[in-house]
């Protein structure tokens, strides 16, 4: 079967209730949901780079169509996180902007350079190396997909967990406008405004636009800021030439967005220890007195995509782009007006990458050879303020790392016959990271960076310069039985790796040496601040089914996976100099096991109940994972120490589930659309450490929509809530407290209290996920 790349994807991608189209779907369960190039009305995805009926994929995908997220009033990728089983996707702290992002036990939650995500974020088939960012506003969107585990062969390094592809809508061929607006609670309003037009028989323009803000749940008391407020504009435009039975299609496309939201202030979880600051009664408040920097994200792209079909059954495919990010941001770990532990930061990231694809359909072999390659550029600088500690004193720290990656790969897929196929792949990638670290101390001030007066302390506790080469080979294959085309029972194997590097917050001067004067080599320094990559074996078995006439679909995957040399970055109090210092710490720390299941599922459980063309759907997610570290090594008073036992995997709950029950009826000639959906995930540690403060115990949100389109759907109107119940829970947190080097458990003064380890008052502060919401969407198009 080969698909034209004219095929209709919100057509054919079209979920049951609730928005999920789940992995087993492998029929449309009507006829509405078939394309018109695509009649037999099977859902295509790209998950293997080249379009395929999702039940002939043997990946673990969960995939969401535009008109889905728009039923469940979608607002950024973060959404879907709470739907999608073993699957966290999280702001970070301080800013609306940057992701933290972890599928199956694994993933990344520190955001400064040198560090890389564990699960790739793709923009249009565009890999976004930097987790700034990387939190995607929902608009001008075709589908979402949500690929779980390692997806090293065909999507390279750091895909290790998984990957989230962002793929925006294809320009009609007929003039078109699309206006959305939104209203609600916490003075929620936004609008979003699409048209596009066609210039000639094979030219098309287009260009889409989105005002969102939104008040905030909490104030700062201290500036008066609005806290965990939104203000963001943003932009794409594209220009399309061929397409649409033409053999080439050329896709130029920009984006462009403006986050001036205001600094998201953590919740201190306990009373200062010097001012007896208590413990604010409002979680979303704060008392943080940092705002310099003022907060301002700014990020833009340009790609360009071509698909040129050389024969039949031969196509050419190259993805061009280019994107640039700058993110100042004022973080205050203390969250209380002095400054105590203030960190005020820039980021700065670009990238340039070239992607060429060949792709080949045959009558039993398909598949694509392809070439990758990325250079990209991470700068980070900032300080670690302790002003109360000492006459000003701040640690600064500008790290500049920059990587250089080449990747061949191919995928092939071999039919032996109708139900009998085995797909084998394999990638090898060249790593190329160097970095640039530099490590001074500023007495009387901050730096002068930041605006500060500060006066240079001693020589600087860094000054590094260095690189280091990595390569791999990733290999795939997977074995596919399909009785009939309505089921795909699967078997697979797959590695990926991410890369090393060197930790930007590492203190050289504090690297082991055996130099009889103390001071380490430049070769002990790189030692000390290198890490190697991390990597992972994943096996899996899973089943896809349609039953029942298209009734019922089902996804059932199994997965073990043997995750190596686990790097474990991180921060702690320390001394440099003689001096408290903020510093580094980062080695692989060993092996861990993660394995689990996934079951999805949609089922119709009723039509023409109560008037004819009425329909009851269900639809349901459910992930386990055992994830154990097996060997974690940490250094405690010299001498390596595994204490596996009392750590976790962070950001993991073992039980992930969602639910959500639908019905649709016509009303006149529109049609009306109620759906409730409930999502539970049980506790989640943080960090690799337990923390009884920032830990969250298991909880469940509930979320309702109603939604009436009218004929045609040419406009329509939809009431939203979401977290109806209120419910308060932790998604992140700060820690610099004392805690037990091996069992991590926490120790407290003779107040009863934890003990500060950076900074007198302590810092240990809260981030929530949001409040109650509840808004109006009216939306129009012709």
């Amino acid at each position: 079967m080969k698909f034209q790349h004219s095929v209709s994807y919100a057509a054919i991608i079209t979920g049951l209730a609730g928005g999920l189209v789940a992995p087993a779907a492998v029929q449309a369960q009507s006829s509405e949901m078939a394309s018109e190039d695509n009649d037999d009305g099977a859902i295509v995805v790209t998950a293997r780079r080249r379009e395929e009926r999702l039940t002939d994929v043997p990946i673990a995908i969960t995939a969401y169509s535009a008109e889905r997220l728009e039923q469940q009033g979608a607002v950024d990728i973060t959404d879907i996180g709470l739907t999608t089983p073993n699957t966290t996707l999280e702001s970070s702290r301080g800013t609306n902007s940057t992701l933290s992002a972890f599928i199956r036990g694994i993933g990344q939650q520190d955001p400064v350079s040198g560090f890389e995500q564990g699960v790739g974020i793709y923009l249009d088939d565009v890999y976004l190396n930097r987790p700034q960012a990387a939190v995607l506003d929902i608009y001008d969107v075709e589908r979402i997909e949500v690929l779980r585990g390692p997806q090293g062969t065909l999507y390279g390094r750091n895909t290790i967990g998984g990957a989230v592809k962002y793929v925006t809508k294809r320009l009609p061929q007929d003039p078109s406008f699309k206006a959305r607006v939104s209203y609600g609670t916490y003075d929620q309003a936004e609008a979003v405004v699409t048209a596009s037009m066609p210039l000639g028989d094979i030219v098309r323009v287009g260009a889409s636009g989105a005002r969102l803000s939104r008040g905030g749940f909490g104030d700062n008391l201290t500036n008066g800021l609005e806290n965990y407020n939104k203000d963001i504009w943003a932009g794409r435009g594209t220009l399309e030439v061929g397409g649409y039975g033409e053999p080439v299609l050329v896709r130029i496309s920009g984006d462009y967005t403006k986050d001036k939201s205001n600094p998201r202030g953590g919740h201190r979880l306990i009373p200062g220890a010097v001012s007896g600051a208590p413990v604010l009664d409002d979680v979303f408040d704060t008392r943080g007195g940092l705002n310099d920097p003022v907060q301002e994200i700014e990020a833009y792209g340009l790609a360009m995509n071509i698909t040129a079909n050389l024969s039949d059954t031969v196509t050419f495919r190259s993805i061009s782009a280019w994107r640039k990010d700058d993110t100042a941001t004022p973080i205050d770990f203390d969250a209380l007006p002095a400054v105590d532990l203030d960190v005020p930061g820039f980021y700065r990231n670009e990238q340039i990458s070239q992607e060429f694809q060949l792709l080949y359909e045959g009558d039993k072999l398909n598949g694509l050879v392809g070439f990758y390659y990325l250079d990209a550029k991470a700068d980070t600088l900032f300080d670690v303020r302790l002003f109360t500690t000492f006459a000003g004193l701040t640690a600064f720290t500008q790290a500049n790392v920059d990587t250089e990656t080449y990747a061949v790969f191919a995928d092939f897929t071999y039919d032996f016959t109708e139900q009998l196929s085995l797909s084998l792949g394999g990638r090898y990638t060249w790593d190329e990271r160097s970095a640039d670290i530099l490590r001074q101390n500023y007495l009387g001030g901050g730096s002068p960076t930041f605006g500060g007066a500060g006066i240079p302390f001693g020589a600087p506790g860094t000054d590094f310069e260095g690189s280091s080469k990595f390569k791999k080979f990733t290999p795939r294959a997977s074995l596919s039985f399909k009785p009939t085309p309505d089921h795909n029972i699967y078997a697979s194997f797959s590695q990926g790796f991410k890369g090393g590097g060197f930790d930007p917050r590492g203190v050289g001067v504090n690297a082991p040496t055996t130099n009889a004067n103390g001071v380490p080599s430049d070769a002990e320094v790189a030692s000390f601040l290198s890490f190697a990559p991390e990597s992972v074996d994943s096996y899996e078995i899973g089943y896809k089914g349609s039953l029942l006439d298209g009734a019922l679909t089902i996804a059932l995957a199994g997965f073990y996976t043997d995750y190596t040399d686990v790097q474990i970055p991180g921060s702690v109090a320390c001394t440099v100099a003689g001096l408290p210092s903020f510093c580094g710490v980062i080695n692989n720390a060993g092996k861990a096991t993660l394995k689990g299941v996934e079951l999805e599922a949609s089922a119709r459980l009723g039509e023409d109940l109560m008037t004819g063309g009425d329909r009851l759907m269900f639809s349901g997610a459910l992930g386990y994972i055992d994830a154990e570290y097996d060997e974690y090594i940490t250094n405690i008073g010299g001498v390596p120490t595994d204490v596996a036992e009392f750590r976790s995997v962070q950001n993991t709950p073992k039980w992930t589930a969602s639910g959500t029950l639908s019905y649709s009826t016509p009303a006149g000639d529109g049609d009306i659309y109620f759906g409730t959906t409930l999502s539970y995930r049980s506790k989640t540690n943080q960090f690799e450490i337990a923390n009884p403060y920032i830990d969250q115990n298991g909880f469940a949100l509930l979320d309702a929509n109603l939604v009436y389109n009218a004929p045609d759907k040419r406009w329509s109107i939809g009431l939203h809530g979401k977290n109806l119940t209120n419910k308060r829970y932790k998604t992140s947190g700060y820690t610099f407290v004392a805690a037990d080097p091996v069992t991590g458990e926490i120790v407290t003064g003779a107040n009863g209290q934890p003990i500060g380890t950076l900074g007198p008052e302590g810092t240990l502060t809260a981030f929530y996920g949001n409040p109650r919401q509840v808004f109006v969407t009216a939306g129009v198009k012709f």
